[in-house]
């Protein structure tokens, strides 16, 4: 019998909203996962891509999660993984540097046996990539094989690879196919082997309102899977339709219905009622103890009527509650935030508003468009071989899926973020000031 901890989209580095607090957030979910593991003496944990959120995390991300690898290691537990679309890199993967360490396995198409079980690996392959697959991966003796990837695979929603073709075409009989990407967990049974996704470990974006987890998969003649769950920030989902002669007194009372002492908290505004500023809104939810509030008013309110009343005894407060009240998308004033707030160097302000408008795009396609005060964070080179990553492709969508749009793709095969090809700015500085030059040798 072989039993293992299926994880994976653990995103640490991302900074969601801006919020020092849950950056540490992520990283501290994907603590919590090695403790279980530790407690529960699994044979090993199995990375299923999109460790990091992006392919430059800062020094502080990466010895957090260096940090997090020895506890696992010092439990004599291996950490097998693969590499997702976030944190792919044209050359040397952030994965390699854990296993130069001994602290991980890059799975590959060469078997990794643990107890009866032999693991391989697929990276992230875009699409533009994907008919240059032979699945020809080496043979193996153990009782079970699984093959841990990263993408969105047929039958699951959103799904533009299909996991019967590569269960049919592989070279070797997988028992079960172990998934990242989707954000959303699931199992369903294709051609004799279970396809199953993990979930998400933090919420990336405030359409994950199911409780976050991960998978435990146990191989024993049959597999078996089961869930459990994490615990988490709490999120506060507050729905309200107002009616004709409805206002904000109305919203303020069903958002003091909830603790919100160090919640997320996500106010959706639908129906009819009166004009409201979603900056109010937001406020009173600070003011009871909330660390985010975000508000998106769904209503279609024409800018005249919206009133304006802003406050210049703190510059940088007055322009951010005048761009809530400007009826911008939530996209929108998640750019401006980070134009105006993150803390990059001038140079590299450009490409960082460009990866965010693409992963913005990736999680909906309409999230540029015009709204009401809304706002929300949606959230390799390939050598010869099946288990090669590739450039990124596409985003995760808000509910942890990519959205495939042709639209949403990278621009250019050669760039893992897409669009023209980028260099590294030498010293660039990170969201939270950290240099990044000791780390240059390495990108």
């Amino acid at each position: 019998m072989t039993r293992v901890i299926h994880t994976g989209d653990t995103h640490i580095g991302y900074q969601q909203y801006h919020v020092p607090e849950r950056r540490q957030d992520f990283l501290a979910a994907f603590r919590a996962v090695v403790r279980d593991a530790v407690d529960d003496d699994v044979a090993a944990v199995v990375h299923a891509g999109d460790l990091f959120h992006d392919r430059r995390p800062t020094l502080s991300d990466i010895m957090g999660t260096l940090g997090v690898l020895e506890e696992l290691s010092a439990a004599g537990i291996p950490f097998l993984a693969v590499v997702g679309n976030h944190e792919a890199k044209r050359d040397a993967q952030w994965l390699d540097l854990y296993a130069s360490l001994g602290l991980a396995t890059r799975l590959d198409d060469e078997p990794t046996v643990v107890g009866d079980t032999a693991f391989y690996g697929l990276d992230f392959v875009p699409r533009s990539k994907r008919d240059d697959l032979d699945y020809d991966f080496a043979p193996h003796d153990a009782d079970h094989a699984a093959l841990v990837t990263h993408g969105l695979f047929q039958p699951f929603d959103y799904g533009d690879w299909e996991a019967g073709e590569v269960l049919g075409e592989s070279s070797v009989d997988f028992d079960a196919l172990l998934l990242g990407d989707n954000h959303k967990p699931g199992k369903q049974e294709v051609a004799d082997a279970w396809v199953t996704y993990c979930g998400s470990t933090e919420r990336a974006s405030a359409s994950e309102r199911e409780d976050r987890g991960y998978n435990i998969v146990t191989f024993d003649g049959d597999v078996r899977i089961t869930r459990r769950g994490l615990d988490t920030r709490d999120f506060v989902f507050v729905d309200v339709e107002l009616d004709a002669e409805e206002g904000i007194e109305r919203v303020h009372s069903q958002v003091g219905q909830y603790d919100l002492e160090d919640a997320v908290v996500i106010v959706s505004i639908d129906g009819d009622g009166e004009p409201i500023a979603p900056a109010s809104i937001e406020e009173y939810a600070l003011d009871r103890g909330a660390l985010v509030a975000r508000v998106t008013d769904h209503r279609e309110l024409a800018a005249d009527e919206r009133e304006t009343s802003v406050s210049f005894a703190d510059p940088d407060d007055a322009v951010a509650e005048r761009v809530r009240e400007l009826g911008l998308s939530g996209a929108a004033r998640d750019i401006d935030e980070t134009v105006r707030a993150s803390k990059v160097a001038d140079a590299n302000v450009a490409e960082t508003v460009e990866d965010r408008v693409r992963e913005l795009v990736a999680d909906d396609p309409d999230a540029l468009d015009a709204a009401v005060g809304g706002d929300e964070d949606g959230d390799a080179t390939t050598p010869d071989g099946p288990a090669a990553a590739a450039e990124t492709d596409g985003g995760d969508t808000a509910d942890g899926d990519i959205a495939n749009d042709e639209s949403a793709e990278r621009a250019a095969d050669g760039d893992p973020d897409g669009g023209a090809p980028t260099t590294e700015s030498d010293g660039a500085v990170a969201e939270d000031g950290e240099d990044q030059s000791s780390m240059e040798e390495f990108l």
